[in-house]
C-alpha cells in the first residue's frame, strides 16, 4: 500500500483506499490517537434501531456510492470490523474519538461500547443553529473512548466545545480544526502518531501538525485526497490554513487557556 500523498520524512501520509483495507494494512499498535468523523455522520436521516439499515447512502458527484457504504450497508458486522481494526492498530493506553450526529449515536454507540471503554460523550456546540423541521440543530456528539488506562493530559477541559461551524466549506463534511485540536490537546503528546481513517477535508491532519504530531490517514474520495494534499502543502509552506484562515473557537476559556496559541476571538 503506497500513500497518495506524503510529506518530507513521512510526517504526514495520506492513503486513497477503502477504510478496512487501509486499517488492515497497518501494523498492530502503530498509532497513538484515532480521531475521525466517519462518513455516516450528518450525511443521512434513515438510521434505524435494531434490524434494518444502519448506514445511509452518501453520494459523491462522479461516484455512485463509496465502497464504505457498499460494505457497511445493512450490516452491523462490518461496523464492528471497523472498530475491531481501530482497537488493533491503537497502542495500549491510548484514546479514540468518534464523531456522531444524533441519529448515528443512537444506533452505533452501543457497538462502540462492546469493543472500547467509553469514558465520555462530548458535545460540539456549533454556536449558530442549522436547518430543521423540528428543533433546530446546533450540535454534534463526540464519543471519547480508551484502550487501557491512559489519563487525559488536562482535567480542565469541559465536555461542551463551542466552536463555530465552517462557513462556505470547501468539502461537505469539513470540520473546524479546533475540534480536533481539543481532542489532541487532551490525548496526544509531541511526536504521537494521529490516525484518521476518514480524512475528508484534512482538518484532522492540520490539527495534528499544529499539535506537533505525525499523521496517517485515509479517504476513498478523489476530491478529499486532492484537497487535503493541497491544504497540507500550503500550511507547511506558509504556516496558514487556506481552508480555515482564522480560529473558530467561540469560547474565551478554551481559546486562551486550553489552546494558548489559538487566535484571539
Amino acid at each position: 500500500m503506497k500513500p497518495a500523498f506524503t510529506t518530507d520524512e513521512n510526517r504526514v501520509q495520506i492513503y486513497q483506499e477503502d477504510v478496512l483495507v487501509f486499517l488492515q494494512a497497518l501494523p498492530d499498535e502503530s498509532v497513538d490517537v484515532i480521531v475521525t468523523d466517519p462518513a455516516y455522520s450528518g450525511m443521512n436521516q434513515k438510521l434505524q434501531l435494531g434490524s434494518g439499515k444502519i448506514i445511509g447512502v452518501y453520494k459523491e458527484k462522479g461516484r455512485e456510492t463509496a465502497r464504505w457504504f457498499e460494505e457497511f450497508h445493512d450490516t452491523l458486522e462490518n461496523y464492528q470490523a471497523f472498530l475491531t481494526e481501530c482497537k488493533r492498530v491503537l497502542r495500549k493506553d491510548r484514546h479514540l474519538y468518534l464523531m456522531f450526529d444524533s441519529f448515528s449515536l443512537l444506533s452505533l454507540a452501543p457497538i462502540v461500547r462492546e469493543i472500547f471503554e467509553v469514558k465520555n460523550i462530548l458535545c460540539w456546540d456549533k454556536v449558530n443553529i442549522g436547518m430543521g423541521h423540528y428543533f433546530r440543530r446546533r450540535h454534534e456528539f463526540i464519543l471519547f473512548a480508551s484502550k487501557g488506562k491512559r489519563k487525559l493530559n488536562s482535567k480542565s477541559i469541559p465536555d461542551i466545545w463551542p466552536v463555530k461551524r465552517v462557513s462556505r466549506a470547501a468539502y461537505p463534511t469539513q470540520k473546524p480544526t479546533e475540534v480536533f485540536r481539543l481532542m489532541l490537546h487532551a490525548s496526544a503528546a509531541p511526536g504521537f502518531v494521529v490516525c484518521d481513517p476518514f480524512v475528508g477535508s484534512g482538518s484532522s491532519a492540520i490539527a495534528a501538525l499544529q499539535e506537533d504530531c505525525q499523521f496517517i490517514g485515509c479517504d476513498i474520495a478523489d476530491k478529499s485526497i486532492e484537497l487535503t494534499g493541497q491544504r497540507i502543502r500550503t500550511f507547511l509552506e506558509t504556516g496558514k490554513d487556506p481552508l480555515q484562515p482564522k480560529s473558530l473557537l467561540a469560547d474565551e476559556y478554551l481559546a486562551n487557556i486550553v489552546l494558548k496559541n489559538a487566535s484571539k476571538l
